[in-house]
């Protein structure tokens, strides 16, 4: 079945697929502190704003790829790679949920589309509910805040979901634009 799954990705495909996972990864402890600074004071948990930032990556990969699937397995090699670099923010097996889901949200957003075109409001909307998901998985296993909080937190989490969303949605224009994406 696995086999079966990623036979329908060719081998550039699976290389936006690491790049674009890689990147997602690599972004995280640098966005995180520095939205720390700010959010640290007011006691508001960083990731939910840094989210949209490190998390338009999985909406771009997506959006490059155009493949049923695409966000999901970007969600799963992000989990993988925080579990074997024990990177920031590790929380064991549990990464892979916490970055699949995102993943799969992301898939579904992108499946209300009409022969894979998508426009902002897939970028948009994906990157805001990839954030949303990911900041209420992460409130489940780890946090369990308030339910009072937790509504603000997904709040901010969407605000910065929108802003990821338009920058994964710019950047992939600019993408097509220079005409070096695989059609």
């Amino acid at each position: 079945m696995v086999k079966k799954f990623l036979n329908k990705f060719s081998v550039y495909n699976l290389i936006i697929i690491a790049v674009v996972s890689a990147l997602g990864i690599a972004t995280k402890p640098i966005v995180v502190p520095l939205v720390h600074v700010i959010t640290g004071p007011l006691f508001i948990p960083g990731g939910a704003i840094a989210g949209g930032f490190y998390m338009f990556w999985i909406v771009l990969g997506a959006g490059i790829v155009k493949k049923t699937g695409t966000a999901a397995l970007i969600g799963i090699v992000q989990g993988i790679l925080v579990i074997a670099a024990g990177t920031m923010g590790t929380h064991g097996i549990m990464s892979i949920v916490s970055y699949t889901l995102p993943g799969i949200v992301v898939d579904i957003v992108f499946l209300f589309s009409k022969n894979k075109k998508y426009n902002i409001l897939h970028y948009v909307f994906g990157c805001l509910a990839a954030n949303v998901t990911g900041t209420l998985i992460s409130n489940l296993l780890f946090f369990r805040l308030p339910f009072v909080t937790v509504i603000l937190i997904l709040s901010a989490a969407a605000l910065s979901g929108t802003i990821g969303g338009l920058i994964a949605y710019t950047i992939n224009i600019s993408l097509e634009k220079m005409n070096i994406l695989e059609n």
